[in-house]
């Protein structure tokens, strides 16, 4: 391993990725960097499932993890600012000696990081988003099709996102994209995976349990703050339903129902993305979490294995 600039834990929603990431940096003096889109924004944990507890380690060491908690809640962190964000941690875990191990399912995050994409900041067209502001998102998905081929549909979850992506196409179409360096490094890049219906019983346990640990109270309290419904949606997922249910737009049975139906929908999307990331040339080696074992136990040897290598 000490061949590679970092190693990358990936795979869907809900595989252990976070405890396999922990574990390996507890055994290779290593530290985090999350590749997760939503877990940079503060106050936002039960629904970004940071598990924080998971960094704490049995005998009081604590598993350092860097670009979670870094944005205030309703702002629209971008993939230029992650790039940005991920080479500032990178440079200061390597400075120190460290073993770099970067954890997350954000697809786009990470491939801009292990194909090393070059990337611009792209400014606000407020000319542009009035033209697009009466747009339906249909509409707009037909829109951005004309520039792109849709591969991440989370571009198109909602209508704000479907506007910022074409706004941001429409930037690279006028003006062309600057050299920004991005350095290439070489990354291990495991992939963790459970059977389909492994992966539906955790999903729903793991729904089942952030309800009852207070999830809806958090997306309560972010709307109390004065955070927007919209800037919520905006988001997705938990905090797309869960605040449609809290503005009484759905009751809690068809929030639980729609949600369950959509994160099993963005764990199927992701791994059809991590599918295409390796056609784009980012090797990825699977690893399948058997059933019915003691996780704990198997990981240890997972880990020790994969030292050895």
């Amino acid at each position: 391993m000490n061949n590679y600039d970092l190693i990358t834990i990936l795979g869907p929603t809900a595989c252990g990725k976070t405890s396999a990431a922990v574990a390996l940096a507890a055994e290779v003096d290593g530290e985090i960097i999350s590749a997760d889109s939503r877990q940079v924004y503060r106050r936002m944990d039960i629904g970004t499932g940071k598990d924080l507890d998971e960094y704490q380690l049995s005998d009081g060491r604590q598993v350092p993890v860097h670009l979670v908690d870094i944005c205030e809640p309703g702002y629209k962190y971008n993939i230029y600012e992650y790039q940005r964000d991920f080479l500032r941690a990178y440079e200061d875990i390597r400075g120190r000696g460290r073993q770099v191990i970067v954890c997350g399912g954000s697809g786009l995050y990470l491939e801009s990081i292990l194909r090393g994409y070059r990337l611009s900041e792209v400014p606000q067209n407020p000319e542009l988003r009035a033209r697009l502001a009466s747009k339906t998102l249909e509409e707009l998905t037909e829109i951005l099709r004309g520039y792109k081929q849709l591969h991440n549909t989370t571009d198109v979850d909602t209508a704000q996102r479907a506007i910022r992506a074409i706004e941001i196409e429409e930037h690279y179409r006028r003006e062309p994209m600057p050299e920004r360096a991005f350095p290439r490094l070489s990354s291990l890049n495991i992939g963790l995976s459970v059977s389909r219906e492994v992966r539906r019983q955790r999903i729903t346990a793991r729904l089942r349990q952030r309800l009852d640990n207070g999830m809806l109270d958090e997306v309560r309290a972010l709307l109390a703050e004065g955070i927007p419904p919209e800037d919520l949606i905006y988001y997705g997922l938990e905090y797309k339903y869960l605040t449609l249910h809290a503005t009484g737009q759905l009751s809690f049975e068809e929030m639980f129902r729609q949600l369950e139906i959509a994160i099993h929908q963005f764990a199927k999307r992701q791994m059809t993305y991590f599918r295409g990331m390796e056609r784009r040339g980012v090797p990825i080696r699977w690893v399948e979490i058997p059933q019915d074992v003691d996780v704990g136990k198997w990981l240890e040897n997972w880990i020790d294995s994969l030292v050895e290598a």
